[in-house]
């Protein structure tokens, strides 16, 4: 009977991914003739070829990228395990790592994470990036979950659950001194001509707002526009012009009487959500944070 040698398959996924002896043996820090020799020893134990040189390059066999899978899952199955030791160990802070995508809002980051950080027994640690860098690190074990605005792309959601948290309605605010009359504003007709702050055109409430523009005939002057919901807050609170943003962002801003509320666009929603992948040891601080009850803006 044969026994498989995890060492031998380390190697093999090394080389698999890089597609490359010298560079695998390098990150290995073993020689390029000793990990052949581990290769060869793999598919002898196998019975089976794993790579074809092509072009100076190595193509893995078709059984090679059967093999690559199971590698792949193997491991993956490992580092969950040490995570989950390393995380239960003895006098060791229970630690959530969570990626959050730069233009989420603040205010909301705060109030989904406040009762865990709130809690002497944990430490919450936040990495920020877009949406792809945070898939990457979480595909790396390197993030529990990310937080976002928009759910995982349908071409990379294999493996990974995006949970609605909350959603709320999209505002147009501005300082008082922009009201013109005290009519009751009305959208989108009073936007015409109206300096406006906007989100760039990659977040979702930008394109539906710009869809309700152009059917409207309306012509808003766009005078900013701005990806990160922090800097938005900022330009909102400085400029003389409209901004359209989620009220939690303003949330202080709007409570202070800094800024009012000119309209609430009931047809635009933001939307939260926390990415999560499919693993056999789950933190379990996630389904802690998954499972309170969210109180958004309550302005």
């Amino acid at each position: 009977m044969n026994f498989l040698n995890y060492h031998h398959l380390r190697y093999f996924r090394a080389v698999a991914h890089e597609r490359n002896l010298t560079k695998a043996a390098k990150m290995l820090h073993i020689s390029q003739s000793a990990l052949s020799i581990q290769l060869k020893k793999l598919e002898q134990s196998l019975g089976h070829e794993l790579f074809l040189r092509q072009n100076n390059r190595l193509q893995l066999t078709d059984t090679g990228r059967i093999v690559l899978d199971y590698a792949d899952s193997i491991f993956r199955t490992g580092d969950e395990l040490l995570t989950l030791l390393d995380r239960h160990a003895p006098g060791k802070l229970r630690t959530l790592t969570v990626g959050a995508v730069a233009t989420l809002s603040r205010n909301f980051q705060l109030a989904l994470l406040q009762p865990l950080i709130a809690n002497d027994e944990v430490e919450v640690i936040v990495r920020s990036g877009s949406l792809r860098e945070l898939l990457i690190q979480q595909e790396a074990h390197n993030l529990d979950l990310i937080l976002s605005n928009q759910p995982v792309p349908r071409e990379t959601a294999a493996g990974l659950h995006s949970h609605l948290l909350a959603e709320q309605p999209v505002s147009l605010v501005g300082r008082k001194m922009l009201r013109s009359s005290r009519r009751a504003f009305r959208f989108p007709e009073d936007l015409d001509g109206k300096k406006m702050i906007l989100p760039s055109l990659q977040s979702n409430i930008r394109t539906d707002f710009d869809l309700i523009i152009e059917q409207s005939g309306v012509r808003p002057k766009i005078i900013a526009e701005i990806d990160d919901m922090a800097m938005l807050r900022l330009f909102a609170r400085e400029a003389d012009a409209i901004a359209l943003v989620p009220p939690v962002v303003v949330r202080d801003e709007l409570r202070s009487k800094q800024l009012i509320e000119f309209h609430r666009i009931a047809q635009i929603r933001e939307r939260f959500y926390a990415i999560t992948p499919s693993r056999r040891f789950p933190n379990d601080l996630i389904k802690q944070m998954l499972g309170q009850k969210l109180k958004m803006m309550d302005v």
